[in-house]
């Protein structure tokens, strides 16, 4: 075998151009499959990461499900009543299982303090609980008061992101920034927290009082309330129990559908899975296709490179070398071939994956690297055998005499 891989690579070696152009396929679909699976591990990686930052044990009463595709029916749900922040009250009086409620409203916006400004702020009017159902922690500061909630006092506090934009190593407590045309003056920043599912920077936030951001932006729409349960055990419980609460808040009778929704966080598995699969039927029947191709020019290769060394062939029958012994040794090239295209796969890949998580989430695991050279290895063996078979059945005199 150490013999077969020597005359492997002077074989290759001898012809540089024609070995790339043959495995530069190989190389496509290694490089494919690589980063496919690499997306996929970095997206389950972040997913119970991202969870954490929607609060532990929380289900949200909405207008609208979650949720969008071919099958959504937005026009079903558009004309609904909308969510009112009194419902707060009644659902925290009515139940017996939840540990916190809270009522929130969000909008993009841009944030100012002097000269510096910041475009596309996630800007979230909230009530006093909002830090419980949210699992959000203080790293400087404090949240709001009860009192500040309900006065609507212009308080802000500002994801770690905004404060070190705004302030750089300055303190920030005590400043006043401005937003909507209102001065806030900033009594907290919030602990770092990152993207969630690699995408939206959860530290380009800022959190004011919902009175306050109903003042400037108008309570008419879009509330959305967090009920928060002790433990995993209550959340299926909770939530039958929330859905009669709404129901007998919004009175509706026993035959009617619910004019609300109920969401999890869990949707959004659903949704990676659903990602997931296109991105494997995609980028498989792609990595597919390249291989196939591949394969195919490895055969033809293997083809050319026998014709090419049959009168060797001839002489090493001559001197009584064995049909497995010409067959492995092609085979074994062939092998190689893909091998060395599957490395330089590899070696594209792993740079490219790094650039691919500084936009998104990607994570090379070990086992794609063993699958990659296994993958490989099988293409150079299926597509190389009936060349290396041919060579091994050569007649001995017309190998001879092959000019």
């Amino acid at each position: 075998m150490w013999e077969g891989i020597k005359i492997s690579l002077r074989a290759l070696r001898i012809n540089k151009t024609r070995s790339i152009l043959t495995t530069l396929c190989i190389i496509i679909g290694i490089v494919m499959v690589t980063l496919m699976n690499a997306v996929s591990n970095g997206m389950d990686a972040e997913f119970d990461k991202s969870m954490a930052m929607m609060g532990q044990n929380v289900v949200y009463v909405e207008k609208q499900p979650w949720g969008g595709g071919p099958n959504y029916e937005w026009w079903k749900y558009r004309n609904r009543r909308e969510m009112k922040l009194s419902y707060v009250d009644q659902i925290r009086q009515s139940s017996e299982l939840a540990s916190a409620v809270s009522a929130a409203a969000a909008r993009g916006t841009t944030l100012r303090y002097e000269d510096k400004s910041s475009e596309g702020v996630f800007m979230a009017g909230v009530t006093a609980r909002y830090f419980d159902t949210a699992g959000l922690d203080i790293e400087s500061g404090r949240v709001f008061t009860e009192e500040e909630v309900r006065r609507g006092v212009k308080v802000v506090i500002l994801g770690a992101t905004l404060a070190e934009t705004f302030f750089e190593q300055e303190n920030p407590l005590g400043e006043h920034i401005r937003m909507g045309g209102q001065r806030f003056r900033v009594i907290g920043v919030l602990k770092k927290q990152g993207k969630f599912l690699g995408l939206s920077d959860m530290d380009r936030r800022a959190i004011v009082p919902i009175m306050a951001y109903g003042q400037v932006f108008g309570l008419r729409s879009g509330i959305q309330i967090a009920v928060k349960f002790s433990d995993k055990l209550s959340v299926e419980e909770g939530e039958y129990e929330i859905e009669g609460i709404m129901r007998r808040i919004r009175q509706l009778e026993a035959t009617e559908e619910n004019d609300f929704a109920i969401n999890k966080p869990e949707a959004f598995k659903a949704q990676l899975e659903s990602f997931k699969t296109g991105l494997y039927l995609v980028g498989g029947a792609l990595t597919f296709l390249s291989l196939i191709i591949g394969g195919i020019g490895v055969m033809n290769i293997m083809f050319v490179s026998v014709r090419e060394r049959t009168k060797e062939i001839g002489i090493r029958q001559a001197v009584g070398a064995k049909r497995w012994e010409i067959l492995s040794q092609f085979l074994i090239e062939a092998i190689v071939m893909c091998l060395l295209g599957g490395l330089v796969g590899l070696a594209l890949s792993y740079p490219i994956s790094i650039l691919l998580n500084q936009i998104f989430v990607a994570s090379i695991d070990i086992s794609v690297v063993f699958g990659a050279f296994i993958l490989c290895s099988l293409v150079g063996l299926i597509f190389g055998f009936i060349p290396a078979y041919k060579a091994a059945h050569a007649d001995p005199i017309e190998s001879l005499r092959y000019e």
